[in-house]
């Protein structure tokens, strides 16, 4: 025991200096960070040094963070290294008995020893005065002798047997304590190895996303866009200096602004005046007005009528990259209204027409798209009585798809829930959809899965631990594949995760999406295809299973924010009374529709719990099904919800009446399911044209759903 606690402290020690060591690190990173702010801010290449600062410093916050959780582990740790004492203290005064029992089978030996040698050495004497023909005076002398050491020599031979017996129950009892402490204290060691290896892990995985967010941003900085940047902020006009202006006759742009110039018939030498009459703009509030006003744009410049003496070059408008969010692309595309006729001639002849989801990804990354295997952060299987179950991320899509994009009805609602898995999302019916065109919208299905953790200890809400886990997974009908691989240029699949809000992180499928790391809004987060790693992604799936008529691809993974029981869809409160003879148990549940963002049934309730002691007889209300074989006792109940009686409230009870009591009180484990709904409220949008949504499917259920009494 004293070497468990010098354990203690020196794990203690160890992350205290882990800790140390990390932080020192993180100041120098900030260090690093604010001297990159001070570099040279002129020439083309300064934009870039802005980058290195911001990642520096994403660097440093990712190692403050694991100062921050290691300083928290520490407390963990010390506050059992003061348990751990206590504990020792009192199990010293449990086994002062025993110490007492080994000092007196000590002392009780010695006796036996020395009495026995009296023994001996009597009986020898007898005997030996008895051959010799000793008077028998002197014979019966002896004997009297001998059979005292006797008397006594049986008496502790007899002292000794009772001491043995109780010395050899005590030490029993005594070792099987130390080896329960043991036991316990190198479990809990290694929960808190857990937990720091836990620390390290997530925060190995944030560093990792700064640096593939460091290298997106290297790889959208391009040299035409560094070149751009240092024209505009060093540059005095778009006007030539010294040039004269051609003679021009008026023209207008119908439905627009109307732009008017001199007819120069009295001087050309004198400077040419503009009159320019711009409208206000109106505030745009979406893809849909961008649309309008794009379109409004394409069609004025198709339009415009010039005079046959005038030459004059006239380009589309081209967007070299995805747009930041709507205010800007309104904004850009004002600007260009207004610099019409005037600047036309300076913009690159187009190569994609100018619509909300004409984006142009990065570039493709070289390897096969699948989902990272990191465990998300937070996602944290450490100092916890549950974990998550860790999921496949098998490259070939499963064979079953997500679901029939054209019918609500042709999605199963089958599913394998267990106590200890997260449920699978249901296989399709049907043959496979009509063929695509390349011109029709492309039909698509959505499917939001998520996974509830939870551990009750007892009847305090403030114990509750729970993680709430969720995948999201997109479906492709097999026709799509042929319009992907025949148009060079398929339309950017582009969408909107609404109410990230109540999401702690996001990890998407960083080799098939994309996404702006400097989105401001909180509450959603675009994300637009790698269109060249799809169609290749989808194509190697196609060719693994041909039969498929859909193809499942995983795109991100999340984990939600979670507020301890109210989190929670059911709550739950055991309470086991023990005796040798009989077990009572009760388990209180209460339906929570504050949990869910649109509150719904929960199904497939069914509740486990093992009872040992040797049950002889048992009742319960309700009634449920007792296993002998395994010992286990199962509660299936009807569907609960706020419409249940007394509002999805209830008690379940039983007795079992024991042949080798008394129980030992155990873990109870629940599962249940709940279909159109979901806990966190996430959701999708799709942006632009070219796909339409043709099924959106949520579900949550329990993964490791487990209360203690």
């Amino acid at each position: 025991m004293k070497h468990g606690q010098i354990s203690s402290k020196e794990l203690t020690d160890f992350i205290r200096e882990r800790s140390t060591i990390e932080e020192a690190y993180a100041r120098s990173m900030t260090k690093l960070a604010k001297s990159a702010g001070n570099f040279s801010q002129l020439g083309t290449f300064a934009p870039v040094w802005d980058v290195f600062k911001s990642s520096t410093e994403k660097l440093a916050s990712c190692h403050l963070e694991l100062v921050r959780k290691l300083q928290e582990l520490i407390k963990e740790v010390q506050k059992y290294v003061d348990e751990q004492a206590k504990a020792h203290k009192k199990t010293k005064e449990e086994v002062a008995s025993t110490l007492e029992a080994v000092q007196n089978i000590q002392t009780i030996s010695q006796a036996l020893q020395k009495s026995k040698e009296i023994y001996n050495a009597k009986t020898v004497e007898q005997e030996r005065l008895r051959k010799e023909g000793a008077t028998q005076r002197d014979v019966d002398k002896a004997g009297v002798k001998a059979k005292k050491a006797t008397e006594t020599y049986k008496s502790y031979v007899e002292k000794y047997a009772t001491a043995k017996s109780e010395f050899e129950q005590k030490m029993a009892e005594t070792a099987q304590k130390f080896q329960d402490i043991e036991e316990s204290h190198i479990l809990h060691m290694k929960e808190i190895i857990q937990s720091y290896s836990q620390s390290v892990d997530e925060t190995h995985i944030q560093i990792g996303e700064v640096h593939n967010e460091f290298v997106r941003n290297m790889e959208n900085t391009s040299v035409e866009s560094l070149i751009q940047k240092l024209s505009e902020s060093k540059g005095t006009g778009k006007e030539r200096p010294g040039a004269k202006p051609r003679k021009r006759k008026t023209f207008a742009i119908p439905g627009q602004n109307s732009f008017y110039s001199s007819s120069d018939s009295e001087d050309e030498d004198e400077p040419r005046k503009f009159h320019v009459e711009i409208k206000p703009v109106q505030p745009n509030n979406g893809t849909h007005q961008n649309r309008a006003t794009i379109d409004e744009l394409k069609a004025s410049i198709g339009n415009i009528i010039l005079s046959p003496s005038t030459s004059v070059r006239l380009y589309l408008l081209k967007e070299t990259n995805p747009p930041q969010n709507a205010a800007n692309h309104s904004r850009t595309i004002q600007a260009q209204t207004c610099c019409l006729c005037c600047s036309l001639a300076s913009l690159n002849r187009p190569t994609t027409p100018l619509t909300a989801g004409a984006l142009v990804p990065p570039p493709r990354p070289s390897s096969r798209p699948k989902l990272p295997a990191g465990k998300l952060t937070g996602i944290n299987e450490i100092v916890r009585p549950f974990s998550p179950p860790k999921t496949s991320n098998a490259s070939p899509p499963p064979t079953a798809p997500l679901a029939r994009a054209e019918s609500s009805s042709s999605l199963s609602s089958n599913a394998s829930v267990s106590a200890s898995n997260t449920p699978t999302v249901g296989t399709s019916r049907g043959p496979s959809p009509v063929t695509l065109a390349s011109q029709d919208a492309l039909p698509i299905a959505v499917a939001f899965t998520e996974s509830v953790n939870a551990y009750f200890k007892g009847a305090d809400p403030t114990k509750c631990i729970v993680k709430i886990t969720g995948d999201m997974t997109l479906s492709f009908p097999m026709g799509i594949i042929k319009v992907f691989t025949t148009n060079p240029s398929p339309a950017v699949l582009t969408f909107k995760l609404k109410n990230t809000s109540k999401l702690e992180q996001i990890l998407p499928n960083q080799q098939l999406l994309y996404s702006d790391p400097s989105q401001s809004d909180s509450n959603s987060k675009d994300f637009w295809f790698n269109m060249q790693a799809l169609t290749s992604y989808l194509r190697k799936a196609s060719d693994q299973n041909p039969s498929a008529s859909y193809y499942n691809v995983d795109i991100l993974k999340y984990q939600v924010l979670s507020n301890g029981i109210h989190s929670t869809p059911l709550n739950l409160a055991v309470y086991w009374k023990c005796s040798p003879s009989t077990t009572d148990l009760r388990v209180d549940y209460r339906y929570n529709p504050e949990s869910m963002a649109s509150p719904g049934p929960i199904s497939n309730v069914q509740i486990l719990v093992p009872v040992d002691g040797g049950v002889a007889n048992m009742q319960s209300l309700p009634t449920g099904i007792w296993n002998s074989e395994q010992n286990k006792f199962l509660w299936k109940l009807n569907d609960i919800s706020e419409k249940s009686d007394n509002e999805g409230a209830g008690s379940l009870r039983a007795k079992f009446e024991l042949s080798s009591g008394p129980s030992t009180p155990t873990t109870l484990a629940v599962q249940f399911m709940s279909e159109g709904s979901t806990l966190s409220g996430v959701d999708m949008e799709l942006q632009g044209t070219g796909y339409r949504l043709s099924l959106s499917k949520k579900r949550f259920a329990t993964g490791r759903y487990m209360a203690d009494c």
